[in-house]
C-alpha cells in the first residue's frame, strides 16, 4: 500500500450475525459445562447437606464437651428466673418494711381526710356487726307488723302468722346486709384513694436522694475531665494520621510537578532538535524550488546558507531558540 493509496476498509458486520455467533458460543459453553456442574452437585450435595445438618446439630446440642444453644438457653433462662425472683423478693420486702412509713406520711399530710377514711371504716364495721343478727327493737317491730296484719283478717296465731314473722325477720336481715355491703364499699374506695394509690406511687418511685446522687455523678464525670484539660489518649494516633495524609498529599503534588516539568523539558528538547534539523530539511526542500538556502545565505558573510542555518540550529539547542523560517 503506497503513501497516498486508499486504505482498505473492513466490511461492516451484521449485528444479527454477531448475536447469532455469540448465542451459539454461549449455548455451546452451557451445554459442555452445565452437565459437569450438575454431576458435581449430585456427588457433593449429600455430603454438604450432611455436614450442614451435623454442624447444626452440634450448634444446638453442643460439641467437645461444651453445651449447645439449647442447654445455654435453658441454663440462662433458669438463672434469669432465679435472679428476677430474688430481686423481686428483696424489692417486695423493702416495700413491705416501708409501708408503715408511707401510710404515716399520707396521714400526716392530711389528718382531716384520714379521719374521714377512718369514719367510713368504722361505719362499715358497725354495719357488718349489725348484719349478724337483729336487735330486740327490730324483732318487736316485724312481729308487731305481722300480728296487726293477721289480726285484721281474723287469723292471728295461725301458721301464716308464724311464717310472716319469719319473713319479716329475713327482710330486716337482708336490708342490714345490703347496708353493710354498701358501707364496706365506701370504706374500701376511700382507703384505696387515700392510702393504697399514693402509697404504691411513693414506693414505686426512685428515691430523691438516688436521683440527686446520679445527677451529681453525671456532673462529676462531665466536669472532672473538663477541669483536667480533657486529655485525649487518641491524640497521638489522630496526629499521626493527619501527618500521614499531609505527606501523601505533598508527595502526590511533588510527583505531579516533577512529571509536568519533565514533560516541558522533553518538549523543549524535541522542539530544539526540530529547529536544529530545520536547515537540513530546508535544504532538501530547496532542491524542489524553495528558498531555504537563499534565506540562510542572505544573512551570512563568506559562509553557505546551509552552514549558517546549521549553526543557528545548534545555538538554538544549547541557548536561546531562534525563529526559524517555515518551509512550505
Amino acid at each position: 500500500m503506497g503513501l497516498f493509496s486508499k486504505p482498505k476498509m473492513k466490511p461492516p458486520v451484521d449485528p444479527l450475525d454477531l448475536a447469532g455467533q455469540q448465542s451459539g458460543k454461549l449455548l455451546g459453553y452451557y451445554g459442555a459445562e452445565v452437565p459437569k456442574w450438575l454431576q458435581l452437585q449430585e456427588e457433593l450435595g449429600p455430603q454438604l447437606m450432611a455436614q450442614m445438618f451435623g454442624q447444626t446439630g452440634q450448634f444446638l446440642g453442643g460439641v467437645g464437651g461444651q453445651p449447645g444453644l439449647e442447654a445455654l438457653q435453658l441454663s440462662t433462662g433458669q438463672r434469669a428466673g432465679e435472679t428476677l425472683g430474688q430481686l423481686r423478693a428483696g424489692e417486695i420486702g423493702q416495700m413491705t418494711g416501708q409501708t408503715g412509713l408511707a401510710r404515716g406520711l399520707v396521714e400526716a399530710m392530711s389528718p382531716e381526710q384520714a379521719a374521714v377514711v377512718q369514719g367510713f371504716a368504722s361505719e362499715a364495721e358497725r354495719a357488718r356487726a349489725s348484719a349478724q343478727g337483729v336487735t330486740p327493737e327490730e324483732r318487736r317491730g316485724y312481729e308487731q307488723q305481722a300480728r296487726e296484719t293477721f289480726q285484721a283478717s281474723g287469723r292471728l296465731g295461725g301458721n301464716l302468722g308464724i311464717v310472716s314473722e319469719a319473713m319479716g325477720r329475713e327482710d330486716v336481715m337482708a336490708r342490714k346486709r345490703a347496708e353493710a355491703a354498701q358501707a364496706g364499699g365506701r370504706s374500701y374506695d376511700a382507703a384505696q384513694k387515700f392510702y393504697t394509690a399514693p402509697g404504691l406511687s411513693l414506693l414505686g418511685q426512685s428515691p430523691l436522694s438516688y436521683e440527686a446522687g446520679r445527677s451529681t455523678l453525671g456532673m462529676a464525670l462531665t466536669g472532672g475531665p473538663a477541669s483536667s484539660g480533657q486529655f485525649d489518649y487518641n491524640a497521638p494516633l489522630v496526629f499521626a494520621g493527619q501527618r500521614a495524609s499531609a505527606m501523601d498529599a505533598y508527595n502526590m503534588a511533588k510527583f505531579q510537578a516533577d512529571q509536568q516539568r519533565k514533560a516541558q523539558t522533553m518538549g523543549l528538547i524535541t522542539k530544539g532538535i526540530g529547529l536544529a534539523a530545520a536547515p537540513f530539511t530546508g535544504g532538501l526542500s530547496a532542491g524542489l524550488g524553495l528558498s531555504g538556502l537563499a534565506g540562510g545565505a542572505a544573512g551570512a558573510t563568506g559562509l553557505s546558507g546551509m552552514g549558517l542555518s546549521a549553526g543557528m540550529g545548534l545555538s538554538g539547542l544549547f541557548g536561546g531558540i531562534p525563529k526559524a523560517t517555515p518551509v512550505y
